[in-house]
């Protein structure tokens, strides 16, 4: 199972902690395209590539996935840009939203027939969202 998995960079990094201990969780399913959302050195500037690069590069590795999971609960444009392409492409689509201070999730993720949003409040209740979105039988892998 190829993974991508989804969080802001651009958007605040205040979650990366969050995001490495979703990542580890995430390996029990598979392959994760990337790991890197997850590491501590990685700012809101992002990595030191051109945009076009990283644009090119992250599509070709969702295109390649077999699911997104996406962290939903800082806002982010290219996350939601990507939870976009990857509904367009029929891909499987988990949002991770946690109910905080920072505002209500948008519309427009909670409202697709093409996104499954789950909440929690803390880590350990994603084990049973994972086996329960990967047993869902929408995989062949």
């Amino acid at each position: 199972m190829n993974i991508y998995f989804a969080g802001a960079i651009r958007g605040g990094r205040d979650d990366w902690t969050h995001y490495r201990d979703i990542v580890k969780m995430l390996r029990e399913f598979g392959e994760i395209f990337t790991e890197h959302i997850a590491e501590q050195e990685l700012s809101v500037l992002g990595e030191d590539l051109a945009d076009r690069e990283i644009h090119e590069r992250d599509l070709a590795w969702l295109k390649a996935s077999d699911c997104l999971v996406a962290e939903v609960s800082t806002p982010s444009l290219g996350v939601g840009y990507e939870i976009g392409k990857a509904t367009e492409w029929g891909k499987p689509v988990l949002c991770l939203f946690r109910p905080n201070n920072r505002g209500a999730l948008s519309a427009m993720i909670a409202g697709s027939d093409g996104v499954i949003v789950r909440e929690y409040k803390s880590l350990s209740e994603l084990t049973a969202i994972f086996t329960g979105f990967f047993d869902s039988g929408k995989f062949k892998c």
